[in-house]
């Protein structure tokens, strides 16, 4: 809902538009850093428990946010909002609980994970409404209705359920592993500037995520309960999954969110829409692509396999890149139509689902809030890595404004082989025997 209003935002606090996107990715690292502890907090003080409290602080964060006239305090309000991190992991925990059978919970994940993904276009489009008729503070005020109304739903509706290790939190453990990866996304995200990094803040927070995890892994190994056993972190069910979400959304979050809108728009070349015109034609048949095909592959993988639909997916996405790449000296509109709607469909509606799914279903019995933790954490360093590697390779290839096209092209194949190597690491991901309705007598989840 936020997007259509950045720019209001710089213009009504009189702030750069960096200052803006510095309260962006304040929310993403908080979201990030949330998502490491509070599912595993939820299996240990109650699911339903948690996500309630998550919801209210997701409110409190919206009205602080609302009543911001300066930059500093809506910086604030957007790191408390940040507790809506693990809303998505926490609810497909709930689902999964309550929906053991394989068809109807891959079904139900699906439209979660889809609906996570961008209501068709209808937020996006509300908050341009909002922010037209009644400034950005109204998309707050609105954000904070919507959250208060779901906490009282989910207190109201939902039971409550428990995981089997129910140990308390380890804290030390935690701090440790937040550092680390509010560490590294800070690195990420600053070496993205390129030619405006603070290389002396890319290199320091860098060097902290690495001593960080160092220390949290040595720790966690003579914790009685840590936050994510040892043993854990080395099977294959933890780090290939971790790995192919970083690498499929270093694949695809810059190109979605950022090429393929200025590919769109660029001036140089033969498309030249408006921002209007990228919405309508781009981003909402991306986003209804993908709310449509979720339930769907969803469905199809507990008959049809969670890692075959997964390969399938980035199979897809991966060629929708190098189509884009064939077709940026193109003028057809009906072009960059299609190659959204199959870009949602193939990784909105199918790779994403699968890496949301798989987080879940490939968590262990007893603790299953620790592996969806680390894996949205890894969503969100693969779309701080997405912005650094492939604008990086745009500026490289087209390193002269008056000639943009090469820069497309480079960053269309940059994409590409993020999600071949995506597509390579999926192989390593166990096969979750669980959640499918017809496995191998001697499938194995490890």
């Amino acid at each position: 809902m936020l997007s259509p209003a950045l720019v209001s935002i710089q213009h009504q606090l009189n702030v750069s538009a960096g200052a803006v996107a510095n309260t962006q990715t304040a929310f993403f690292t908080a979201a990030a850093m949330f998502a490491l502890f509070l599912p595993r907090l939820a299996d240990i003080a109650g699911r339903r428990r948690v996500l309630c409290g998550a919801l209210v602080l997701m409110a409190v964060g919206c009205v602080l946010a609302a009543l911001s006239t300066d930059v500093e305090m809506l910086f604030a309000g957007r790191i408390i909002q940040g507790a809506s991190g693990p809303v998505i992991p926490i609810a497909l925990v709930m689902v999964r609980v309550e929906v053991p059978e394989p068809k109807k919970y891959g079904t139900l994940m699906g439209v979660v994970t889809a609906v996570n993904g961008g209501i068709a276009g209808f937020d996006a489009l509300l908050g341009g409404y909002l922010v037209t008729q009644h400034g950005f503070h109204s998309i707050f005020w609105t954000m904070a209705a919507v959250a208060v109304v779901a906490a009282v739903l989910v207190g109201l509706l939902t039971p409550e359920s428990f995981g089997a290790d129910r140990r308390r939190l380890d804290v030390g453990g935690t701090v440790l592993l937040v550092v680390a990866v509010g560490a590294a996304l800070i690195a990420v995200n600053e070496m993205g500037k390129l030619g405006n990094a603070n290389w002396f803040i890319a290199t320091g927070t860098a060097v902290l995520a690495a001593v960080a995890f160092a220390v949290f892994w040595i720790v966690g190994g003579r914790h009685r309960a840590p936050l994510v056993p040892i043993a854990q972190l080395r099977e294959r069910s933890t780090w290939a999954l971790v790995s192919t979400t970083a690498l499929t959304l270093g694949g695809v979050f810059a190109m979605m969110n950022g090429i393929l809108p200025a590919l769109a728009q660029d001036g140089a070349l033969g498309f030249r829409l408006d921002a209007e015109a990228v919405s309508a034609l781009v981003l909402t048949p991306y986003a209804v692509a993908g709310l449509l095909m979720g339930p769907i592959a969803g469905r199809l993988a507990a008959g049809f396999g969670y890692k075959s639909m997964l390969r399938l997916g980035l199979a897809g996405a991966a060629a929708g890149m190098l189509a884009l790449a064939f077709g940026v000296h193109g003028n057809s509109t009906a072009f960059l139509f299609v190659a959204a709607v199959w870009v949602g469909v193939t990784y909105a509606g199918m790779a994403n689902i699968m890496l949301n799914g798989l987080g879940i279903v490939l968590s262990p019995h007893d603790r299953p809030g620790s592996l969806p933790g680390l894996n949205t954490g890894a969503f969100n360093v693969g779309a701080g890595l997405s912005f650094l590697v492939i604008y990086a390779v745009q500026a490289t290839a087209a390193p002269s404004p008056s000639a943009p096209a090469a820069g497309y092209v480079a960053a269309a194949i940059g994409s590409a082989v993020f999600l071949a190597c995506a597509f390579a690491m999926s192989f390593t991901i166990p096969r979750p025997v669980s959640a499918e309705a017809t496995v191998p007598q001697n499938a194995s989840t490890r």
